[in-house]
């Protein structure tokens, strides 16, 4: 009964993650777009209100409204004020406890890959925690000084720097698949930060100082709008990243710090096509399509070793020789009744318990256990090299199971 209620305890906590998180983005997003595209507010004689930044009618859902953006001043804090930041909180906080749960609790399957490093689980356990805090203060440091203030343009090389470096070496420390959570897990915890350390503090400020009778300090708000930017530049590559541990293609690829890298080039990218606010931010469209392209090139399948398999075909592969393999390194965990300890139903209900099947999932078996070595999980069972050989020696012949 444990595994089967801890399954629906991450499929509940992951069903909340997104729930919160579709609402922050949509939110943020919404408010992001709103200001690039705000138009200037005139009254009805067509002079300006100094009040009023800006002004925006909408439609939708067979209703018009009209958005204004203020600048408040004493006496004029409305009764009724709405906020935005608790879909922050709890998607930071149901995602801490979904990467806690499926990364340092199951015994490092996911965490690591004795292909990559001999990292000891608590030691990888300890670099991805450690990470969520050391990025935060040095991002939060750079950005609060006077130099990441009045050099915006270094900071942000150097927050690029640092992405890149970290990137490459949870590569290289890490399964493919935990390096990419961690580096998703470290850019959402800096924008939950980001809301509740500078954001909202910013405009607490601002509205204290409405309610004191002084007139507001405005550049807290445009050290928040800055935090908000940052933000939206990160949010399509977590997104992204969120997706990854479904295509083995990305954080199986040898190369996969640079495709993760080209990925969040993309997203970003895409971002500023969608809600840049100068008229010429659809030139951002040109870097995100070939990111794009080069992740696709990058992550197809290599001629030279497709050849190399065929040629090396000539040697009749038994199925008795296959079905050797999947029962010792597959059957603990695609079975009816799997014995592994970490997984008590079959991974996707991929089972490998009839040679029909096997027979089925050929193409797939292919591509996760000999191309991009992502199967068996971790390498748990110990398949060698000869044996992935072998397999594709036997999908190239046919995949015959008499």
């Amino acid at each position: 009964m444990l595994p089967h209620l801890q399954e629906w305890l991450n499929f509940a906590l992951r069903w909340v993650h997104l729930i919160f998180g579709i609402s922050w983005i949509g939110s943020s997003f919404y408010f992001m777009w709103l200001d690039a595209s705000l138009e200037p507010f005139r009254t009805p004689d067509g002079k300006e209100d100094e009040r009023i930044e800006g002004s925006l009618w909408m439609v939708h859902s067979g209703g018009f409204y009209q958005v204004q953006k203020r600048k408040i001043r004493p006496g004029e804090m409305p009764k009724t004020l709405h906020w935005f930041k608790y879909e922050a909180l709890f998607t930071v906080l149901t995602g801490l406890v979904l990467l806690i749960n499926l990364y340092y609790l199951t015994g490092g399957i996911y965490l690591l890959d004795p292909a990559v490093s001999s990292i000891s689980q608590g030691a990888a356990s300890a670099l991805g925690l450690g990470l969520l805090v050391v990025s935060w203060f040095s991002y939060d440091w750079l950005w609060n000084s006077s130099f990441g203030k009045k050099y915006s343009g270094v900071a942000t090389s150097i927050c690029y720097a640092g992405l890149i470096a970290i990137t490459y070496g949870l590569c290289h420390v890490l399964s493919g698949r935990a390096a990419f959570i961690h580096v998703g897990a470290m850019m959402g915890t800096i924008m939950v930060l980001n809301v509740w350390v500078r954001i909202l503090p910013a405009q607490q400020a601002m509205i204290n100082a409405t309610a004191e009778g002084r007139i507001p300090d405005y550049s807290h708000g445009m050290a928040a709008k800055r935090r908000s930017v940052h933000n939206s530049y990160m949010t399509f590559p977590v997104l992204f990243i969120m997706l990854s541990n479904h295509y083995s293609m990305t954080f199986g690829h040898p190369r996969n710090w640079l495709v993760l890298l080209l990925l969040i080039v993309a997203g970003a990218a895409i971002r500023h096509v969608l809600i840049g606010k100068t008229a010429a931010k659809n030139w951002a469209a040109l870097p995100a399509a070939a990111a794009i392209a080069a992740v696709v090139v990058m992550t197809g399948p290599s001629s030279g070793a497709k050849t190399a398999m065929v040629a090396d075909s000539g040697e009749p592969v038994a199925y008795t020789q296959v079905h050797q393999i999947i029962q010792q390194r597959c059957l603990q965990c695609h079975s009816p009744n799997p014995t592994d300890d970490v997984f008590k139903a079959a991974p996707n209900g991929v089972m490998f318990d009839a040679p029909e099947k096997v027979q089925a999932l050929a193409e797939k078996i292919r591509f996760r256990v000999v191309e991009t070595k992502t199967m068996p999980m971790a390498n748990k069972t110990g398949i060698t090299e000869d044996e992935r050989a072998l397999l594709g020696r036997w999908i190239a012949q046919g995949a015959k199971i008499q």
